[in-house]
């Protein structure tokens, strides 16, 4: 692959149907993350954030455009290499944690290694290394029932994280969350994100947390604007400064 950026967007289209009306949802959209950039994705409800990360995280095609992963065009990747390239390329973080209830949280971070064709030793160090450095030190044993709403997170971060990704994609990754514990995950996230070198595109509606990020793009009828957007979020104005 090419030494360029590690995810760009050309024109991309999405549309859906109902009956015989057409639903834009993404038009013509362009977007470029850099190395070790964190980007806050932000707009109102139904705008379309979490398909932009679904289209960028190869789980759903455009109908239109072309998606680089260091340089290389995996617009029409066929679905082998769609699936490693997730599996080695991205990390994805949601707002539900979607862990392994049968797993303790140890388990749930070395499964993808494993998967990815670690060995058990290699994926015990580096499972025990994120979960201690997300501040899970003593819960490393407890399966997810057994954790409060935050820290299932921080081991789905710690999940996401496993495979050392080029790209951690994350959609409202803290908006299931109380607002103190919000504050503390997301910050862990930041911080390991930047110390690992990683690029992240993070979907969020909290403006104060976007604006911890290097900058924000705003998803508006479709495109990603820059300026003072004429939309409110959580019934405040919000802005890309």
């Amino acid at each position: 692959m090419n030494k360029t950026s590690p995810l760009k967007l050309e024109k991309i289209s999405k549309y859906f149907y109902q009956g015989s009306q057409k639903l834009e949802v993404l038009k013509e959209l362009d977007f470029e993350l850099q190395k070790n950039e964190i980007v806050a994705l932000v707009g109102p409800s139904g705008a379309g954030k979490s398909t932009l990360l679904q289209i960028a995280g190869l789980l759903d095609k455009p109908n239109a455009g072309h998606i680089f992963l260091d340089g290389s065009d995996c617009s029409k990747a066929p679905d082998a290499l769609r699936t490693s390239l997730r599996r080695d390329y991205l990390g994805f973080v949601y707002q539900y944690h979607n862990l392994l209830g049968d797993f303790d949280a140890l388990e749930n971070v070395m499964i993808p290694q494993l998967i990815a064709g670690k060995n058990k030793k290699e994926a015990l160090e580096k499972a025990t290394w994120l979960l201690e450095r997300l501040g899970l030190k003593e819960r490393l044993k407890h399966r997810p029932a057994e954790l409060s709403g935050g820290e299932q997170q921080r081991v789905a971060i710690a999940r996401a994280l496993a495979n050392t990704p080029k790209i951690l994609l994350a959609d409202e990754p803290t908006g299931n969350l109380d607002p103190n514990t919000s504050d503390n995950v997301f910050l862990e996230l930041l911080s390991i994100v930047k110390e690992t070198g990683l690029s992240a595109l993070i979907a969020t509606h909290n403006m104060e947390l976007a604006g911890k990020m290097d900058r924000k793009v705003v998803l508006q009828n479709g495109k990603l604007v820059s300026g003072t957007p004429n939309v409110q979020v959580q019934g405040k104005n919000f802005y890309e400064g």
